[in-house]
């Protein structure tokens, strides 16, 4: 028995050793091109992915599920350094962990599963576009308008600007990617992001091409820990706002993402609650460096669990190795063409929009394309933030209008009058049917109004109603004083 105990713990280390390797290698080149994409230093994507690892990854919470710097909030991080530059962001990121921590000592964390699916997706694929956007910019070595229209509309004259080589550097980058990622066995072994950045390099070096590379400095010069007069930031208007976006949208994406990855795995299901207050732990530490927020990420925690993952020292190795890394051999990083990094965002952006989800949906429930496709289109328009609002209004506002069916049936009992029976849930969305229903009723007859079957009536209904009884008994008293008078 103590022989097959250490046997299988032998095979579990093992398995969390490759497994880490693994996801160090997908995450190295997502954590330099997050950040590039966020408009900050490759080496704050790389701190984040550490802390993800470090931090994030010994906390309890969800077992297997890996941490760091997403694609997913590469718009947001990019407008909250272009409106409040880059010294604001550690703070920001700081106050939105504290901000986490807090949602999860409240036991908040599974509240987030009850979002609308549909703003989710939508959320994802307005920052998908977005970032594809933007990125075919960078896949041509030329410069990107600011904000999602500005990049849409930049689009037309953008042939005009690129640089060729570097925009052939990137679309190879793609195809090999693209192609590795179909073969499932070399897949396994070595990751399609490693393979297509390597190749990348080593043709970039080798033939001396002229096409922007990343810049790479000291890994701990790229860290500026928030000062005084930082923090007086959080009294703006602004920056709370930003606050309250990188916590909501880091802590969805962050849960959303423990949801799938459970089902990928027959292990231990993830605490949502002790998840939240990880990722919220995490948030502040990156917020002390002065780094990119972090969240749990799809690609890397699906890499994890396919890879054999059994423990978290998958995901705590996979910071330890990116730190040997960075400390070791940074300069590496420094042949890396920012064409080839841009290809990789472009995929992942385009994986971020849901076209197979949108074909379902459209079969069945098509309120929710339209929410989707709302929430996408308010955050290529205005922001990640307000589109996120615009989306979750459109969502209650379509719940509402589902839920408040109302039925009026009438029953005439001859010289007894008119019974009249409102069933349902009456709401103000469904006030101009229900009065349309009452108000057609004859003038002359006796009418009694049975509510008895309604489940739910919301002031609007009830003042109508009362408004509407009252003014047929006022009716009803004109026409017979108007009777008596002529009897008279």
């Amino acid at each position: 028995m103590l022989r097959r105990g250490v046997r299988g713990v032998r095979e579990v280390g093992k398995a969390d050793l490759f497994a880490s390797l693994v996801v160090f290698l997908v995450a190295l080149p997502l954590c330099v091109g997050v950040a590039l994409a966020s408009g900050v230093p490759a080496e704050l994507g790389l701190v984040t992915g550490i802390v993800g690892g470090l931090v994030a990854g010994v906390l309890p919470g969800s077992s297997l599920q890996v941490s760091g710097p997403a694609a997913g909030l590469t718009v947001l991080v990019y407008e909250a350094v272009r409106e409040y530059g880059l010294e604001a962001l550690g703070v920001i990121v700081l106050a939105a962990g504290l901000v986490q921590l807090g949602l999860g000592a409240l036991r908040l964390g599974r509240w987030f599963r009850a979002v609308s699916v549909a703003v989710v997706q939508g959320m994802l694929a307005g920052i998908g576009l977005v970032l594809v956007a933007g990125q075919v910019y960078a896949l041509g070595d030329a410069a990107a308008p600011p904000g999602g229209v500005g990049k849409l509309a930049g689009l037309v004259s953008l042939p005009g600007r690129v640089d060729w080589v570097a925009l052939s550097v990137g679309g190879a980058s793609m195809v090999v990617l693209l192609l590795w990622g179909r073969w499932r066995r070399g897949a396994r072994l070595v990751p399609a992001p490693l393979v297509a950045v390597a190749l990348a390099s080593a043709v970039t070096w080798g033939f001396d091409l002229e096409v922007r590379r990343v810049r790479v400095q000291g890994l701990w010069d790229a860290v500026r820990v928030p000062e005084t007069a930082d923090l007086g930031r959080l009294t703006e208007v602004g920056v709370v706002g930003t606050v309250v976006a990188f916590a909501l949208i880091a802590s969805a994406e962050s849960l959303f993402s423990a949801a799938a990855v459970d089902r990928l795995h027959d292990g231990r299901r993830t605490d949502y609650d002790r998840e939240l207050m990880a990722q919220g732990a995490g948030n502040a530490v990156c917020g002390v460096l002065g780094a990119l927020p972090m969240t749990a990420v799809i690609v890397r925690s699906a890499a994890n669990v396919r890879a054999g993952a059994r423990t978290k020292a998958s995901r705590v190795l996979h910071g330890v190795w990116l730190l040997l890394f960075t400390a070791v051999v940074p300069g590496v990083l420094g042949v890396i063409p920012v064409a080839a990094l841009a290809g990789l965002l472009v995929h992942a952006g385009c994986k971020l929009v849901p076209v197979r989800e949108v074909r379902t949906l459209w079969q069945g429930h098509r309120g929710e394309v339209l929410v989707l496709g709302v929430t996408a289109v308010a955050i290529v328009v205005g922001n990640l933030f307000e589109g996120v609002l615009v989306g979750l209004a459109l969502a209650v506002a379509k719940t509402a209008w589902e839920i408040s069916h109302v039925h009026v049936e009438t029953e005439d009992r001859g010289d007894a009058g008119i019974v009249v029976r409102v069933q349902g849930h009456a709401t103000f969305l469904r006030l101009p049917k229900l009065l349309d229903a009452l108000d057609a009723l004859p003038a002359d007859r006796q009418v009694r109004l049975e509510l008895g079957g309604l489940r739910h009536v919301d002031h609007a209904c009830a003042a109508a109603l009362e408004g509407w009884a009252a003014a047929r008994e006022r009716r009803a008293e004109r026409q017979g004083e108007v009777a008596a008078g002529s009897l008279s």
